[in-house]
């Protein structure tokens, strides 16, 4: 419980801030308010309203004060025609209203609602909240009637406050706290209304005891002890030690203390909060190749959490950290996968203090995130611990007679990797690896970490798992791939700066895939692929590879593991495919697949399902197509959340089960689905390799 592990103070900022990007687009189109952050530290906040929000003429502007003293908050006004009403407080220890340790909130803090009734307004300042360990420091204010007010409540460890009105009245309050964390992911604490909900973002919550010492390469350890720091949930936690990591700066900080995960929620918990209140859980699993990635980049659940979700995002480790192989005990593999599965576990323990239903987790993630979302689906330890799930191009479906990595093969490398380190035939590795510096064990990281089967995570492959049926199957599911999935990931074949690309090279690259993922007929795919293609092109033979490797890496397993999933719950269950068939160009630019020939590559979902066109400091770089298209994407996701099905203008895989149905994910709303798309490749290659 929340209560047995750590106090977490919750700082409202101001969700929209240029420091970070601006969510104002999104907030004006969609139709919240929202307001700008700016400054170092606090900075001012703003509202805008859409002409059709605005009630009786009437326009409300929330301005709130900087860094105000030390480490305060300086309060704000908002006015309404004739009538203006101004409320300052804060400070680093509360003050008058409350804050950390001061006001009415006890030793903790706590938190309170406030409500006004006719004339009157108050700030709540509540007692603690869940006993030990509750949450500190939240003050709000509720509205009724044609009253407004506002409550200015901050600090950088002390009170954030906020406003919410009922009936015919919108308002927002925005509120400050330490801030100036843009270059870090934005977890400046946050508090938005959209449709009458609030909304705060919470970093950096540890759900296990830091993986150091002894529990380097060990499976995950609860927190069971009560901690007496206070968490200060508007910075980010740290992330997992890894290689340089992809379009997310410099300033975040890796560490092996690093399993934390972030919250976004549109409902704060309040004292009288029941069933019918928790709002649909998402809980992403971030890719990388397990190797490289955190919860600090491109993880901003902001934008789906105001369509009536909460989002949860947890770090896992990574690499060597995360897939050591060890075949003991101590080191038994697929540590990643075993923190994402803590992490499961301390959501549906915990999300109802967040405002979440434990009962209604949607498990979703990209490239090795799905691939992990499909190992939750196959392994006996995941089972009950959630109701949908949505893999975004990649699962756990491999060669049929053996994995990519065999225990055997795993065990070798760790072995010769402690031998390159130092490590003595008379010591015990393991433990020496436990003493080797992080950065060494970083450096001598593999670009890709594949997870090992025939483990207690993952005791059989895909395959078997369906056909002893062996597997999760009372879930609904929305798999889906790109277009050009090789594209971006053939690139360990072939460089971007290769000009002369050969029927040569391209038998050679063909070759080396089969030495990463066996089984392979070379002779079969150069027939099949290069059908019709002139071979002469080196254009023409670099699509021909990328079709062929998105074909084997992503394409086929994701297909063929919906598929399965499909041809084995039957009715039972709402089981849909989809392909995108769109990209935004400034996004496709920053991974390098711009150009023609790489079209939709790979993880090109990710602006769209994370709401990017409103949260990129280069807004304008999104036109309006492409906002609405993640306008559109967030509902489908969010609506499968809530209801576990779709419109009918998307229709289930095997709604016809001779003729496969794939969505065609695209801004055009009425494009036909496609249908059996992929049989050809299927029936002459893939088929006899995956089944």
């Amino acid at each position: 419980m929340i209560s047995k592990t750590c106090l977490i103070v919750l700082v409202l900022n101001v969700l929209v801030r240029n420091a970070v990007g601006t969510y104002g687009k999104y907030l004006a189109n969609c139709g919240p308010l929202g307001g700008l952050y700016d400054g170092k530290y606090g900075g001012h906040g703003g509202a805008q309203q859409q002409q059709q929000q605005q009630q009786q003429q009437q326009q409300q502007q929330a301005a709130l004060g900087g860094f105000g003293g030390i480490g305060g908050f300086g309060g704000g006004a908002q006015q309404q025609q004739q009538q203006q009403q101004q409320m300052a407080g804060g400070g680093l220890w509360g003050g008058k209203h409350g804050g950390l340790w001061g006001g009415h909130g006890g030793k903790y803090g706590g938190h309170g609602w406030a409500q006004q009734q006719q004339q009157q307004q108050q700030a709540g300042i509540g007692g603690g909240y869940g006993g030990l360990g509750g949450i500190g420091g939240l003050g709000a204010a509720q509205q009724q009637q044609q009253q407004q007010q506002q409550a200015g409540l901050g600090g950088f460890s002390g009170f954030g406050g906020a406003a919410q009105q009922q009936q015919q009245q919108q308002q927002q309050a925005g509120l400050g706290g330490f801030g100036g964390l843009g270059g870090l992911g934005g977890f400046g604490g946050a508090a938005q209304q959209q449709q009458q909900q609030q909304q705060a973002a919470l970093g950096g919550i540890p759900y296990a005891e830091p993986p150091i010492g002894a529990l380097r390469f060990a499976k995950p350890k609860p927190i069971l002890e009560p901690q007496d720091d206070i968490i200060d949930a508007t910075k980010p936690g740290n992330s997992c030690m890894q290689r340089e990591m992809p379009f997310a700066g410099t300033a975040i900080t890796q560490s092996e203390d690093s399993l934390v995960l972030n919250i976004w929620t549109p409902t704060l918990p309040t004292d009288n909060a029941n069933k019918t209140s928790l709002k649909p859980v998402m809980f992403f699993i971030h890719g990388g190749g397990f190797t490289v990635g955190s919860i600090n980049g491109h993880c901003d659940g902001g934008p789906l959490a105001t369509h009536g979700v909460v989002f949860v995002a947890p770090n896992y480790r990574l690499g060597y950290f995360g897939f050591l192989y060890g075949d003991r005990e101590d080191a038994p593999g697929n540590l990643g996968l075993y923190d994402q599965l803590l992490a499961l576990k301390w959501v549906r323990e915990n999300i109802h203090l967040f405002g979440g239903d434990r009962d209604q987790i949607t498990i979703f993630g990209g490239s090795a995130g799905s691939w992990s979302v499909s190992a939750h689906i196959i392994s006996p330890l995941s089972k009950g611990l959630f109701k949908r799930a949505i893999m975004q191009s990649g699962a756990h479906m491999n060669y049929k007679d053996r994995d990519v990595i065999s225990k055997d093969e795993a065990l070798a490398d760790v072995k010769r990797l402690a031998k390159e380190l130092g490590c003595s035939e008379d010591m015990d590795w393991i433990q020496y690896l436990r003493t080797v510096e992080a950065k060494e064990l970083v450096n001598k990281s593999k670009s890709v970490t594949f997870p090992v089967s025939g483990t207690e995570f993952l005791p059989l492959s895909a395959q078997k798992a369906f056909k002893e049926n062996q597997f999760y199957s009372d879930i609904d599911l929305i798999a889906g791939i790109t277009s050009n999935e090789g594209s971006i990931l053939s690139r360990m074949f072939i460089p971007p700066d290769k000009k002369v690309f050969t029927l040569d090279d391209f038998t050679a690259a063909v070759k080396s895939s089969d030495a990463m993922f066996h089984g392979i007929d070379v002779q079969n795919v150069v027939d099949n692929y290069l059908k019709g293609v002139d071979t002469s092109s080196t254009p023409a033979l670099k699509r021909a590879f990328y079709q062929y490797f998105g074909d084997l890496w992503i394409k086929y397993p994701t297909y063929l593991f919906a598929r399965q999933m499909a041809t084995s719950v039957g009715n039972r269950h709402n089981i849909y495919f989809y392909e995108l068939t769109h990209q935004n160009q400034l996004f496709a630019k920053q991974f390098g697949c711009d150009d023609k020939d790489s079209s939709v590559g790979h993880a090109m979902e990710i602006p769209f399902v994370f709401g990017k066109p409103f949260v990129e400091q280069t807004v304008d770089s999104y036109n309006e197509t492409d906002c609405q298209f993640s306008r559109d994407v967030m509902r489908m996701w969010t609506n499968f959340a809530k209801y576990g099905k779709l419109d009918d203008k998307w229709p289930q895989l095997l709604s016809d089960p001779n003729v496969p149905k794939v969505k065609d994910l695209n801004p055009d709303p009425n494009r036909p689905p496609l249908h059996d798309p992929y049989g050809h490749y299927y029936n002459n290659i893939w088929k006899s390799y995956f089944e």
